[in-house]
């Protein structure tokens, strides 16, 4: 269990968060201005905060950059706001992930728990396991049936931020966002990296393994079916 803080202006989008979280087994908490989130979690302390950026007294953007100054606790952005440019500079400005309004308990809850399996907060096993696929975020290490992998920076950073969504299909302007710290463009980009990956994990795109791509959509990476 992971104490969480929900800082959200609307008080039935905060309840509803407040609800959705609890449910999910997490000790949450809820204010609704940026200067009682940074109180809060300078005084009083939390595992994960999930951030609104429309707050009354302050932009959320500048609570971020606040939080960062006093704290490395994680944060998840949760916006309305679906501007790529934006989106990078939370990234660039410290957010762990970001949700774009609205979206689903399940969604929310999923990215929640990836950022606290990354940051190690919950003070579980912070390697992320898909198959025989195990990839650490924390050491920078993945191994494939015990036998560690050569990535380079780029191809761990892919790797890691697809096994934190185990089945999902992750679209390529989130890769771009969250990999590249780009906004637009990339596809070849995306397309040789992937082709790098699969060697290394010994597949190929004809044949398929971890790494499925979504035409027109993303890229999926799930554990393949025992034999």
């Amino acid at each position: 269990m992971a104490t969480v803080l929900v800082v959200e202006d609307d008080p039935a989008v905060r309840a509803a968060l407040v609800r959705h979280l609890s449910a999910a087994g997490h000790a949450v908490r809820s204010v609704g201005a940026a200067l009682d989130a940074v109180r809060e979690v300078t005084q009083v302390g939390c595992d994960l905060v999930v951030l609104d950026l429309g707050l009354p007294d302050l932009d959320g953007a500048s609570v971020l950059r606040m939080l960062r100054g006093v704290s490395d606790v994680p944060v998840v952005v949760a916006t309305a706001r679906d501007d790529d440019a934006g989106i990078v500079r939370l990234l660039h400005s410290g957010a762990d992930d970001y949700l774009v309004k609205p979206f689903s308990p399940e969604h929310l809850n999923a990215r929640v728990t990836a950022v606290l399996r990354r940051s190690n907060r919950t003070g579980a096993d912070p390697a992320l396991r898909v198959g025989d696929l195990v990839v650490d975020p924390r050491r920078r290490t993945a191994t494939m049936a015990g036998r560690e992998l050569d990535l380079t920076r780029r191809e761990f950073d892919l790797l890691a931020f697809l096994a934190a969504r185990p089945g999902a299909v992750v679209p390529r302007r989130e890769l771009l966002t969250a990999v590249w710290q780009q906004s637009y463009g990339g596809d070849q980009t995306i397309d040789v990296h992937l082709s790098w990956l699969r060697r290394k994990l010994g597949e190929t795109a004809a044949r398929p393994r971890y790494l499925h791509t979504v035409r027109g959509v993303g890229v999926r990476l799930e554990a393949p079916d025992p034999l």
